[in-house]
């Protein structure tokens, strides 16, 4: 009886145990969902052909980083969810459209800066999901193509506070080469790509120390231009690990 009454007791200190354990992770998780200050963001941007696959490839290679892969800009639609709201919210104020009988009633008091937490919660609990050892999240992706470009880039920051950018260019020539690139009307590819670059060189300027510029063709011919990469973004330089990555193929 005695031999079962001790049995007992070491299994329900063990069950204890995992459940504190399971409890602090579970808190862990919510505060990392919430926006854990120790929690960095980094977004790759590019466009199709460009070698960006093999840029997720390098980030992820460090330690506590996780760049997830594309989405199709999934977030844009929470973009324009955001922006519908706001401008709703500004068209009709409270004072206005708290009568019933208003046909935008009720819209002036949604919570408009409640949703960018939100909707942070939302793309790190599903798009991103870090992990326990994550520092650095993100995605890379390569529409950014929308008219609203700049402003989406501007919300991004405000729902993924400290996010930075990193752009990926390659020579236009081979990109129009490669893959659908290759298909279509030519003309109408460069003058695209050719558009396309020039915005995101555009809105990294804008950006200043947020953002960072990689060339696809610089860093395969010489691996060792990618250190200014590395020191903007605080790790320390990995030659080795650097070469054995580029030795890897990446994408499709």
């Amino acid at each position: 009886m005695r031999a079962r009454r001790r049995d007992l007791a070491a299994e329900v200190a063990r069950l204890r145990a995992d459940n504190a354990r399971l409890e602090n992770r579970v808190a862990r998780l919510r505060t990392r969902l919430d926006g854990d200050p120790e929690l960095s963001y980094l977004f790759v941007m590019t466009y199709g052909r460009s070698g960006s696959t093999l840029v997720s490839g390098l980030l992820n290679a460090l330690p506590g980083y996780l760049i997830r892969g594309e989405n199709e800009h999934a977030l844009h639609h929470l973009f324009s969810y955001h922006r519908t709201l706001a401008g709703l919210k500004e068209r009709w104020p409270s004072k206005v459209s708290r009568v019933a009988t208003h046909p935008f009633f009720g819209i002036g008091d949604v919570p408009v800066k409640r949703s960018v937490g939100d909707v942070r919660r939302l793309a790190l609990s599903t798009v991103l999901r870090p992990e326990d050892a994550t520092r650095v999240v993100g995605f890379k992706e390569i529409r950014w193509y929308h008219q609203d470009m700049e402003e989406y880039v501007a919300w991004l920051r405000e729902v993924f506070p400290g996010a930075r950018f990193l752009v990926n260019t390659r020579n236009n020539d081979d990109v129009l080469s490669s893959g659908w690139w290759a298909k279509g009307d030519p003309d109408h590819n460069r003058a695209h790509l050719a558009e396309t670059e020039e915005r995101l060189l555009a809105v990294a300027a804008d950006l200043g120390e947020a953002a960072y510029r990689v060339h696809y063709d610089d860093y395969v011919a010489d691996p060792t231009t990618l250190r200014g990469l590395y020191d903007w973004l605080g790790e320390p330089w990995d030659e080795a690990s650097v070469r054995a990555t580029l030795a890897v193929r990446h994408s499709l």
